[in-house]
């Protein structure tokens, strides 16, 4: 891993920017101990895994006053009754008013279940399974969720683990613009070993800082936000710095 700067110096700079360290701390995601993630029920995994598929390219704000909706249609995502969903049934929920009758994502949700079940057998739990997936290898999880879920790509893997409250970091387009300059990828990371690259540096950030992948990100986001190259503002400190040149 190339030299990168110190998260020390990101957060100073997050803190410069949004006010002070206090106001950082308002700012940061919530993170879910191992206990509370294991005790959730594999419903509610389901629950919030369809609800990503849903807001994906959709505005979250509609997805979000709709949802009761989706709990009452999908039976609060009971993953035995969604993984039997077949023909009519989805058919029934392609014309159902109260959910988004997107097709191809409605047809996610029986697919997804049945993901669930087979994690299931295997782990004791789906949820005993998430809980147990260690943050340094976060993108390993990406990785399986994206492989063995359906419409589980991209980013909504990382985001569907946020809403769970697992610890993971995210690979926004502020994130990347710092791990650009760092010279951490020279581009949106995609392959593996662009991957394993971005794992690398959140670990070492996040063993330097004693926090959270998750607060890691977004204190990184919060460092150079707002399209700062494309911006007034002066570029950040490492970058004018022959030491991280």
């Amino acid at each position: 891993m190339s030299k990168t700067e110190s998260f020390a110096r990101i957060f100073e700079r997050a803190c410069r920017r949004k006010g002070g360290e206090a106001a950082i701390e308002t700012l940061l995601p919530a993170v879910a101990s191992t206990e509370a993630l294991a005790a959730l029920g594999d419903d509610r995994y389901l629950s919030l895994m369809t609800k990503r598929v849903f807001q994906a390219g959709f505005a979250w704000r509609v997805i979000e006053q709709k949802w009761p909706g989706f709990e009452t249609a999908f039976r609060a995502f009971d993953p035995e009754h969604c993984a039997a969903l077949d023909g009519p049934g989805l058919e029934a929920l392609a014309a159902d008013a109260r959910i988004v009758r997107n097709r191809q994502k409605i047809a996610s949700v029986p697919r997804n279940a049945r993901f669930v079940l087979d994690v299931a057998q295997t782990h004791d739990s789906f949820a005993h399974w998430i809980a147990a997936w260690p943050a340094e290898q976060i993108v390993d999880l990406w990785r399986e969720l994206a492989r063995r879920g359906a419409r589980l790509g991209g980013m909504s893997a990382c985001i569907f683990l946020r809403m769970a409250g697992k610890d993971s970091f995210q690979l926004t387009g502020d994130v990347v613009a710092l791990l650009v300059a760092n010279n951490v990828v020279s581009k949106q990371p995609t392959t593996r070993a662009e991957l394993a690259a971005c794992q690398a540096v959140f670990n070492a950030w996040a063993a330097e800082s004693g926090r959270p992948l998750a607060h890691v990100s977004r204190i990184c986001a919060l460092s150079v936000g707002d399209n700062w190259m494309r911006s007034d503002e002066p570029p950040p400190p490492f970058l004018l710095d022959p030491e991280y040149a």
